[in-house]
């Protein structure tokens, strides 16, 4: 029988991005590490790995292997469990990705309620606006908001709910580029838009019956937070983007209004995606029927005190 202690350690190599913390890790030295890495390299015809001094990179064969190691290694952990009765209370360290506005807004506020259900779950949560790489990272499990058929074809994908994003400013604003019946009329009003830099901003809006849109408008600012294009609105610099439910509280007391009410930025899919259906680690499975059950409607921002 092939040793699979070898799948093992190369998934391990992945995981801690490098032979020396994997080594520290699983208390083995580096130099077994390495032998053994080398040895299945041998045993299966291919390389998998490019390896330099400072940076360690998978092949295509070895992102193959690795998302195989990976339902072996979680097959085996269940197993373990299983035979100790354990299987059904999660345990050990969940890896998890998430927008930056999704773990400010919503995962933020109820990550204390879960933790205390699952006491035994170690979290290491990455907060990222950048489109990670599951297998490549490690990641176990990751929350994204994305237009529909832009979904990843090798994940398993549960989806939560729809998102969409209204034309909004301050009231002041309005005061100074007179009214906004149409969205033509966006060419003359300063927008702050979400993402980076571009010499040419576009903005794609869904109207009435359907209608899309795409306008050029002048934008004032470039940032990659709702919260911070959020304070700029508000500060009257220019007409934004953002999602209602984010906005509540102002929208509630006029601070913030709607420009184009009948118009907003095409709905996206917020979803959660994770390597497998198969074989789910339990921690992994509870954080994908915790997230389901509490952000499957937009959750709106927390009044501040």
């Amino acid at each position: 029988m092939r040793d699979l202690n070898d799948l093992y350690y190369f998934a391990q190599v992945v995981e801690h991005g490098g032979f020396a913390r994997a080594a520290r890790a699983l208390g083995v030295p580096t130099s077994r590490l390495s032998r053994r890495i080398a040895a299945l390299e041998v045993r299966l015809g291919t390389r998998l790995m490019h390896r330099t001094t400072r940076k360690l990179s998978l092949t295509d064969a070895g992102r193959d292997v690795y998302a195989h190691c990976r339902t072996v290694v979680a097959a085996a952990e269940a197993a373990e469990q299983a035979a100790a009765h354990r299987s059904a209370e999660p345990r050990g360290q969940l890896r998890v990705a998430c927008p930056l506005a999704i773990a400010q807004y919503e995962l933020g506020p109820i990550l204390g309620a879960f933790m205390r259900r699952h006491p035994l779950v170690r979290l290491d949560l990455h907060v990222t606006n950048r489109r990670v790489d599951l297998i490549e990272e490690g990641i176990d499990v990751a929350l994204r908001a994305r237009v529909p058929g832009d979904e990843d074809p090798n994940l398993a994908t549960r989806k939560l709910r729809r998102s969409m994003r209204a034309v909004l400013a301050a009231p002041a604003l309005l005061k100074e580029v007179g009214r906004i019946e149409t969205p033509d009329d966006l060419q003359r009003v300063p927008v702050l838009d979400f993402g980076t830099f571009a010499e040419s901003t576009v903005w794609r809006l869904s109207g009435p019956n359907g209608e899309m849109r795409r306008i050029t408008v002048p934008a004032r600012m470039h940032a990659d937070d709702f919260v911070v294009l959020k304070w700029a609105a508000l500060d009257g610099l220019g007409a934004c983007l953002l999602p209602p439910h984010y906005c509540s509280e102002e929208l509630a007391r006029g601070r913030l209004v709607h420009l184009l009410p009948q118009w907003s930025a095409p709905a996206e899919i917020v979803h959660v995606v994770y390597p497998s259906a198969r074989l789910l680690a339990p921690a992994v499975r509870a954080f994908v029927d915790f997230v389901a059950e509490h952000l499957a409607r937009p959750v709106a921002a927390p009044r501040r005190r």
